[in-house]
């Protein structure tokens, strides 16, 4: 039984959107600055100072991602941005499995709700 595409087309917005919803709040977190926010970056060896860049650039990255438009750059520059954030825990020993989660509901999103990628990347016949 095969799925409509506007089923796909929802399924992958809820996906993408859900994903697209915790880099919004933890880019918002880091422009506020809460002392998490600045302990968390003392243990991963960042300075805090750069909070506010790295804040703005995942808002950015996940902006690009939910507009139609540039949500393949999007999806493109939200895995640089979450391989550098697993590259920076798999230093410390840290789990990455919830980043690497993050990473496949933008791209699992993208391809339900872009018929481009999915003939880009055909997992399966009709």
């Amino acid at each position: 039984m095969g799925y409509s595409a506007g089923m796909m087309w929802r399924i992958g917005w809820a996906l993408g959107g859900l994903a697209a919803l915790l880099l919004l709040f933890s880019g918002v977190m880091k422009l506020i600055g809460p002392p998490e926010v600045t302990e968390g970056f003392e243990k991963l060896g960042w300075p805090a100072a750069l909070a506010w860049p790295i804040g703005i650039l995942e808002i950015l990255v996940t902006l690009l991602y939910l507009f139609p438009r540039t949500a393949v750059l999007g999806a493109i520059l939200v895995t640089g941005y979450m391989g550098g954030a697993m590259a920076t825990h798999v230093r410390l020993g840290d789990p990455v499995f919830v980043h690497l989660l993050i990473g496949a509901a933008f791209w699992g999103g993208l391809y339900l709700r872009d018929a481009r990628i999915r003939a880009l990347i055909p997992l399966w016949r009709p």
